[in-house]
């Protein structure tokens, strides 16, 4: 039996869309599952554990890896960081929204995994 992979989901203030994303892959087993933010008025913000523990990082937008690779370079060395493009315009748990992260994050998941 293969060792769940760790996935991190990362958007801005981890409010609506990386939770989303936590909430929809969590009961999958083959995966642990965290999410996080990169401000500070985060809800939760990411820390250097978080990196350290994830085996792929997805973020939302592009300065979210921009803001990644700012504060945790040497982390990030060796880690898959996908920037799935969805905008900050959904609430959480829209779905739309888990359309266009089921679409993204799984085709990504199928070259990883």
């Amino acid at each position: 039996m293969t060792k769940p992979v760790n996935l991190l989901f990362i958007c801005s203030r981890n409010q609506w869309r990386s939770p989303t994303a936590e909430t929809v892959w969590k009961n999958d087993p083959r995966f642990y599952v965290r999410s996080a933010g990169t401000s500070p008025r985060a809800r939760r913000t990411v820390n250097p554990a978080d990196i350290r523990w994830a085996d792929v990082i997805f973020v939302m937008e592009k300065k979210h890896k921009n803001r990644l690779q700012a504060a945790f370079g040497r982390l990030l060395e060796y880690k898959p960081v996908y920037v799935l493009d969805i905008p900050d315009e959904y609430h959480y748990m829209d779905p739309e929204l888990i359309l266009e992260l089921e679409d993204r994050v799984n085709h990504l998941l199928s070259k990883d995994t």
